[in-house]
């Protein structure tokens, strides 16, 4: 059965509520985080953010990608208007742009390898999201103000992509709780 014709489970207020917070937990959190460098080729965010692909793919996969855009966009909307008051302008909007289009590829690959072998839909997507959220964070965050951003941008992807695989973890302990959607 295609994606498109499998019917998901709506999600409830408070489900939708509590993913929303999960979201602009991780990435507010990241975007103050991102500003403080672990050393020459690392910030802190790049170990915090790859969790926002595991929210996503939770959601994507209990309740389909609809409920995930929403939260995606809901999450977005919060996030930017909370990073404009903890972050610099620049990395609000670098980190928003970076995060809206990231978490859409990451749900659209998503969707499309459900069906597949439990891990390889998170995984992908979540490789594809991670080059995608760090080329465009790192280019409009830090691009001609001096920083290293390139080996930041470098080793932030190392480690995104390091975690992203460790993220595999949970989400397959996650998966038991996530009950197959109507006519899968």
């Amino acid at each position: 059965m295609k994606p498109s014709a499998v019917r998901f489970p709506a999600m409830t207020r408070l489900q939708f509520g509590i993913s929303v917070l999960c979201m602009l937990a991780v990435v507010v959190g990241s975007n103050i985080l991102v500003q403080v460098p672990l050393n020459d080729w690392l910030t802190w965010g790049g170990l915090s953010y790859p969790v926002a692909f595991l929210v996503t793919d939770v959601l994507n996969r209990r309740f389909g990608p609809a409920a995930a855009r929403r939260v995606v966009w809901f999450g977005f909307a919060a996030a930017l208007a909370v990073s404009v008051w903890v972050a610099s302008p620049r990395i609000a909007l670098a980190s928003g742009l970076a995060y809206i289009c990231a978490q859409l590829v990451d749900i659209q690959v998503f969707d499309r390898l459900r069906d597949q072998r439990w891990w390889r839909a998170p995984l992908a997507s979540g490789v594809l999201g991670a080059i995608l959220d760090t080329a465009v964070f790192f280019s409009v965050a830090f691009a001609a103000t001096g920083a290293p951003w390139v080996t930041w941008m470098l080793g932030d992807l190392a480690i995104k992509l390091v975690v992203n695989i460790s993220m595999l973890a949970p989400f397959r302990a996650l998966m038991w709780n996530l009950a197959k959607p109507a006519n899968a």
